[in-house]
């Protein structure tokens, strides 16, 4: 059987020190801008609502749609950033989520607002994949940890800053103005990221891969159908609950994609998902502790502002306000957390998520507490902050353990897929967390139904840590030096690296050694 000579992705040029910083600046803006959206949204929905006329169905899906499509097309597009130029799909991706935001902005009914939601979710989507193919195709070592860490800052600080930020343009514009402006907002921070992408980012943007470019359609769209059917019934299901049957077509069509992707291996093509990865342990692990950490800390966030608005009375701001300090630490924890990943590795998370236990049981102990007069709600400041320091102990340092031996050239597709297992499990975590508080609500008031519901979390989060002490065992036996990706030739258009000891088709971009990067 004849196999096709694998592609090339496009090579960008070697970046000089300032360079590389100068790129990250760019690719954190953009993130910034499309997690802000995120979080912002969450406080100006009742605005939304009256002003608008909306529905609860029609609010649902400005959260849904966005969630939605933005969890469909991240593994095709970070494949796409592989073969096609990381910078070409990234400002495509930032330009698609500024058009939308204005859309969104100027929206005069539910469903124009809903569509835009949709389009942001597809730029959104194809943007953050490049992101972290981006880093790691140039960053090495410790500077590679150092990207990740200030990646992990933007994060925390764009949640942080989401909710306040939201509950601020409400109260300086009024609700019409004010949630229109939460979206066009985005427009500078696009338009400027666009210009200076366009100066900074490596060139080429895009050139014509050597050989014949295969996206594997049917791949492709097999795997985003299924992530669909998936993500759909936990984000609408309690509304429409004849959704859930979609769960079985949902595994139907995944196990359909893994054969697909199996056998368009054998016939000398190149899949969508090159499915040898999964043999590369620490991507593996990493992307189920993703998984499991963010199905139960991401209803942290939901769980609380529920709690202090309808059972303490808080306003849209005092939601936020008395989460700020642990995004903000959130932000501190991940600077500190990008400059030591690649000497601690795996202890680091392992640490970050015993401290976000220690915070899930105190914020349980304040909800008890509270409810028998012993203690003020204000002391969530203090125990949320735990759970903060932990966000920031993980998230980053997790994604640059788990992608530390991906080979460059899937790098993308990798990262694609490490952030879907982050959005199943948030969309997964969300409907099942919720459902337990709001049952335990009916039957025993709002005290007993957070604590529960943050027992539940707490579970989630023990499966992490047994997770990650695999991992970190595995790590220790296997001897595993991150820090010193050593490329081997393979044979003709194939390379592998050392420590992964995994072969996949397709050259790797030029590496340099780790102590060249400052």
């Amino acid at each position: 059987m004849s196999q096709s000579k694998p592609h090339a992705a496009p090579v960008a040029e070697e970046l000089s020190a300032g360079a590389r910083w100068r790129l990250l600046g760019v690719l954190l803006a953009a993130m910034f801008m499309s997690l802000v959206s995120v979080s912002i949204v969450n406080v100006v929905l009742p605005a939304i609502g009256s002003t608008l006329h909306a529905t609860e169905a029609d609010l649902q899906w400005v959260l849904a749609g966005y969630a939605l499509t933005f969890g469909v097309v991240l593994v095709a597009a970070g494949r796409a950033g592989d073969l096609l130029g990381r910078g070409v799909i990234f400002v495509a991706g930032v330009a698609i989520f500024t058009a939308a935001s204005v859309l969104a902005g100027l929206a005069a009914d539910p469903l124009v607002l809903n569509i835009a939601r949709f389009i942001m979710g597809i730029g959104s989507g194809l943007l953050n994949p490049q992101v972290m193919g981006m880093i790691q195709q140039h960053f090495r070592g410790a500077a590679r940890g150092r990207a990740y860490g200030l990646l992990g800052t933007a994060v925390g600080f764009s949640v942080a800053i989401g909710p306040v930020l939201g509950g601020l343009l409400i109260n300086w514009f009024g609700e019409d103005a004010g949630w229109r402006s939460t979206f066009l907002i985005n427009v500078p921070v696009g338009v400027l990221a666009i210009v200076l992408a366009l100066l900074w980012l490596p060139k080429p943007l895009f050139s014509k891969p050597t050989g014949k470019v295969d996206l594997d359609p049917v791949g492709g769209l097999l795997l985003a159908v299924g992530i669909f059917a998936l993500l759909l019934p936990f984000v609408q299901g309690r509304e429409t609950p004849w959704l859930w049957s979609l769960l079985a077509l949902a595994f139907l069509l995944l196990v359909l994609w893994v054969q697909w992707e199996k056998k368009y291996k054998k016939r000398g093509r190149e899949p969508m998902v090159e499915l040898a990865l999964f043999k590369i342990r620490s991507f593996t692990n990493g992307t189920l502790i993703a998984g499991l950490y963010f199905m139960g800390v991401s209803s942290v966030w939901v769980l609380v502002a529920i709690y202090v608005q309808q059972s303490q009375g808080f306003s849209a701001l005092e939601a936020g306000l008395i989460c700020l300090p642990a995004a903000l630490l959130s932000a501190f924890s991940s600077d500190i957390a990008g400059r030591f990943v690649m000497t601690l590795g795996r202890k680091l998370v392992i640490g970050g998520i015993l401290s976000a236990l220690f915070g899930l049981l105190a914020t349980i102990a304040v909800v008890i507490l509270e409810d028998r007069g012993a203690l003020s709600i204000w002391w969530m400041l203090l125990s949320l902050a735990f759970i903060g320091v932990a966000q920031g102990f993980i998230i980053s340092p997790n994604q640059a353990l788990t992608l530390m031996e991906v080979p460059v050239a899937n790098s993308g597709s990798a990262g694609g897929l490490m952030q879907t297992s982050q959005r199943v499990g948030t969309a997964v975590g969300i409907a099942v967390i919720t459902a337990v508080f709001y049952g335990m609500n009916h039957v025993a008031g709002y005290s007993l139904a957070m604590s529960l519901s943050f027992v539940a979390i707490s579970l989630l989060v023990l499966a992490t840590l047994v997770v990650g002490v695999i991992d970190l065992r595995h790590s220790h036996a296997a001897h595993v030096k991150p820090e010193a990706e050593e490329v081997v030739p393979v044979s003709t258009g194939a390379q592998r690296t050392v420590t992964g000891a995994i072969e996949i088709a397709g050259p790797k971009e030029p590496t340099q050694p780790v102590d060249s990067q400052p």
